[in-house]
């Protein structure tokens, strides 16, 4: 299906793989990071989709319309989404990762039903920082997440502010993502490991299910 056009940002064009990991150091950093990657999917008429805090969402409109996107017209015709974490990660007032693989594929797929030729995923990650059951399944979700995403064209940003998450806990979720951003550049990961291999490594530590709060 690689007959679209090339995704293009963070001083790179995007590979194969599409599950990204990207740090950011502030707010004002991811957006001016990634402005270009979401004006250019709506530009190509492609589908949006973000998960954002349901505090921030005011704002992320606001920088949405800075960078030069239609927002009202994009939400009114279904080409932008934007959904709180109550209505993804924490529906329910907890985290079924289960439950969250599967609404990533159905997300996926209903882009390309609806006419689409692309979506375009961004998921802000601080719901790990709630405290709420689950939040501990964090990692192995992540690596789980490889087990899908290759069977799609459509990029996905988990985007991971570093201010708000400690050093133990990023350097896990860089080993899940085949591509990260770091320092505003888009790249492929030497860290990155394979899920087989990374499920196993969380089984034999014991922290699949059981490891520590996810904090700084």
């Amino acid at each position: 299906m690689d007959n679209e056009r090339p995704v293009q940002f963070a001083g790179r064009t995007l590979g194969r793989e599409r599950h990204i990991c990207a740090l950011f150091n502030s707010v004002d950093e991811e957006h001016r990071v990634l402005r270009s990657f979401i004006k250019e999917g709506f530009d190509h008429k492609e589908k949006a989709v973000h998960i954002v805090d349901p505090e921030q969402r005011q704002d992320h409109l606001a920088r949405l319309r800075e960078a030069g996107v239609d927002v009202d017209g994009a939400l009114a015709r279904g080409q932008l989404e934007v959904r709180p974490w109550q209505e993804a990660y924490l529906r329910g007032d907890r985290f079924d990762q289960d439950a969250m693989l599967a609404l990533i594929e159905e997300l996926l797929k209903a882009g390309g039903a609806a006419g689409y030729r692309r979506t375009r995923l961004l998921a802000h990650m601080e719901w790990a920082l709630s405290g709420k059951p689950g939040v501990n399944d964090l990692v192995e979700y992540e690596t789980r997440l490889n087990y899908v995403l290759p069977k799609y064209e459509d990029p996905v940003i988990c985007a991971y502010d570093l201010s708000r998450f400690g050093a133990r806990v990023v350097v896990e979720i860089m080993r899940t993502h085949p591509v990260v951003i770091v320092g505003g550049v888009l790249q492929e990961n030497p860290f990155f490991v394979p899920p087989d291999q990374f499920l196993l490594e969380l089984r034999e530590q014991g922290s699949a299910r059981q490891g520590a709060p996810v904090t700084r």
